[in-house]
């Protein structure tokens, strides 16, 4: 038991130590198992796979572009009008503060008598001497070229890291089913042993493909249902901002109030209310909610077959493991370890904790 103890610990150490890689490994996987029926697809119709292949990546590349591009003139207006949304905030904040002024006022004001008094019965009273004797340690001061050498090299190891993923996924599906033939071969020569091997690759490739699916029905639901609440409200750039919704609802709970946030600051811009921004940022969240406590999960159980409590601790574990990407992957992983757990007699406990 201590020797598992151990070698566990040095697991959980060495999978947070090389997050880079298993995260790209992981993302690349996923993302040839959601392509990987579209060149099957392709491979039907007599066209080879390497041809299918490429054109299935080129057509996620034209894809993704043109998307840039029609939202593009969105995006720019949006970070033209960034250093304004920030001010018009700070000047609604101060707004508020302005009715608190005098009662923090007074609040300081009897403060700073009580200290005196205080003071004076101890006998503690500072002399202007000692006051001028006290050292004051500046904070050191923001540098514009350390913020953007950090941005810059945050960028390219962005850049670096999408590179990675694009051909880890190409080779992926280039591939075919050879790693499934190589890991068949692997599990040895009994023929119920290649059995079961082959049953859990179908069931991981079929679990992984329904939730791929979920992820995109559900974060398609929720960037139509925000664009056209948003442009009922007459929200100037609803367009990109559905867009973003729909993107950042793949990070859990994260996502979505990050969201509420932005819009409910450009509903703020633009009516400068703060009705206005509690109603827009409040309809976000809303539709962000209702779709992934009700839709998503469960659609989430019907594809893994999973109870609350293990999805919740998995999401935890996999958040302060890798952080945001854990947040990402960690249904996948779970659902892969359910899939295994089902089919391996000695991890038969884990499959029934797993269970719904």
């Amino acid at each position: 038991m201590a020797l598992f103890i151990i070698a566990a610990v040095a697991v959980v150490f060495a999978v947070k130590w090389a997050q880079s890689f298993f995260v790209s490994l992981l993302l690349g996987t996923l993302f040839a198992y959601t392509l990987n029926r579209l060149v099957v697809w392709l491979e039907l119709v007599r066209i080879p796979r390497v041809v299918g292949t490429g054109v299935v990546m080129l057509g996620v590349v034209c894809a993704i572009a043109l998307g840039t591009n029609s939202l593009g003139g969105q995006i720019q207006t949006i970070l033209e009008q960034l250093p304004e949304a920030v001010s018009k905030l700070s000047v609604g904040i101060a707004r508020l503060r302005q009715g608190e002024t005098s009662t923090m006022q007074k609040m300081q004001t009897a403060a700073s008598e009580i200290e005196k008094a205080t003071s004076a019965v101890a006998g503690l009273e500072v002399s202007p001497k000692q006051r001028a004797n006290r050292m004051v340690i500046d904070p050191p001061g923001f540098k514009l070229g350390n913020f953007l050498w950090a941005g810059s090299m945050g960028v390219a190891a962005l850049v670096g890291h999408v590179t990675m993923v694009f051909f880890l996924t190409f080779f992926f599906l280039l591939s075919g089913d050879s790693f499934k033939r190589k890991l068949v071969r692997l599990a040895g020569p009994s023929l119920s042993h290649r059995k079961i091997t082959v049953r859990i690759l179908d069931d991981i490739n079929e679990s992984i493909q329904r939730y791929m699916f979920m992820l995109l029905v559900t974060n398609l639901l929720v960037a139509l249902l925000t664009w056209i609440v948003l442009s009922w409200l007459g929200l100037e750039n609803a367009g990109a901002w559905a867009v973003a919704a729909g993107l950042l609802h793949l990070v859990p709970y994260l996502g979505p109030l990050i969201t509420a946030a932005i819009i409910g600051m450009a509903a703020f811009m633009q009516f400068d209310t703060l009705s206005m921004l509690f109603l827009a940022g409040g309809a976000s969240l809303l539709i962000a909610t209702v779709i992934g406590h009700f839709v998503a999960t469960w659609m989430t159980g019907r594809i893994a077959k999973m109870n609350t409590a293990a999805v919740c601790v998995s999401l935890l574990f996999w958040a302060w493991l890798w952080g945001v990407w854990g947040m990402l992957l960690s249904i996948p992983i779970i659902v892969i370890v359910k899939v295994v757990a089902q089919h391996v007699e000695q991890f038969g406990a884990v499959a029934e904790l797993l269970g719904d």
